[in-house]
């Protein structure tokens, strides 16, 4: 089970973060109290339009080990959608910032699945005094350029919302969506997560504007300076089907001072989603080298 502990992000916006796995029993601290408990830990943040129970098999797995928290972002989840809010890059790594200090966690291990992952390793860059290692899932340094964003705003004009029943959902993301090369069900679950039932049937829970105003705020720039930058180890992990290519990841991992690399066979660039047990197994190795560094 998870539990939701709200932190102050970047220019007052509220954000609900969710803790997998149990306190101890003989101490359960206020969630604003600094650096109470021995376990190392792993926060995770996830791409554009997901949310915090994406990483739910991860951070239950982690938990044991790690306090495993889990952070719905800015526009995302159950945190704050504010109309007029920053959607910048800055905005996204000053609130993982704040939510690493109000929740004690440093220094951590971040762990990012695409957005989320560019978020990490600036993060990285930025305070490496917070961050003790970094793993990168399916995520491109690279400029993706003006035809991508404009591609993701003629897609979102195709998403039949409001969709009748959440089968509906998985059926489309899964089946029908013309960017479904081959049926994928855990593609139409994915989506399912970030669905909510309204009077009309089942909508996003999110703004596809502010994705947009997201997206934008990084498609258009290459981000390799601050993978340089980045001190700590650092995992770079690719989908053999995802959008990450192996060239541009084993280039990501050369420029990375301790860079390293893992693939995951059978997946899309919904890695941990698509191959739960088989990421799990790439990055377990990965998390357990850090005691030695």
């Amino acid at each position: 089970m998870a539990r939701r502990i709200d932190v102050t992000g970047a220019d007052g916006v509220r954000l609900a973060a969710w803790e997998f796995g149990d306190p101890p029993k003989d101490h359960r601290p206020d969630p604003a109290e600094h650096g109470v408990r021995d376990a190392p830990g792993v926060l995770l943040l996830h791409g554009l339009m997901g949310r915090a129970s994406h990483w739910a098999a991860t951070a239950r797995r982690l938990s044991g080990r790690y306090r495993a928290v889990a952070l719905d972002q800015r526009g995302h989840g159950r945190s704050d959608k504010p109309p007029h809010a920053s959607f910048t890059r800055d905005a996204y790594v000053d609130d993982a910032e704040a939510a690493l200090e109000q929740l004690g966690l440093g220094p951590t291990v971040l762990i990012g699945h695409a957005m989320g992952a560019l978020t990490a390793w600036q993060l990285a860059a930025k305070r490496p005094d917070l961050v003790r290692g970094l793993i990168i899932c399916d995520m491109r340094a690279s400029a993706l350029g003006a035809a991508s964003q404009r591609e993701w705003a003629e897609w979102f004009t195709t998403w039949p919302v409001p969709f009748a029943t959440i089968a509906d959902v998985r059926k489309w993301f899964g089946e029908d969506d013309p960017w479904v090369e081959r049926p994928n069900p855990a593609r139409g679950e994915f989506y399912a997560e970030v669905m909510a039932e309204s009077p009309d049937g089942w909508r996003p829970v999110f703004d596809p504007e502010q994705m947009l105003r997201s997206r934008e705020t990084w498609v258009f720039d290459a981000h390799w300076e601050e993978l340089a930058q980045v001190r700590c180890p650092a995992l770079v992990v690719r989908g053999l089907d995802g959008e990450l290519g192996r060239a541009e990841a084993q280039e990501m991992v050369r420029v990375l001072p301790r860079g390293r690399y893992a693939e995951v066979a059978d997946a899309g660039h919904l890695v941990h989603y698509d191959q739960p047990e088989t990421w799990l197994a790439a990055v377990e190795p990965f998390l357990d080298s850090l005691g030695d560094d």
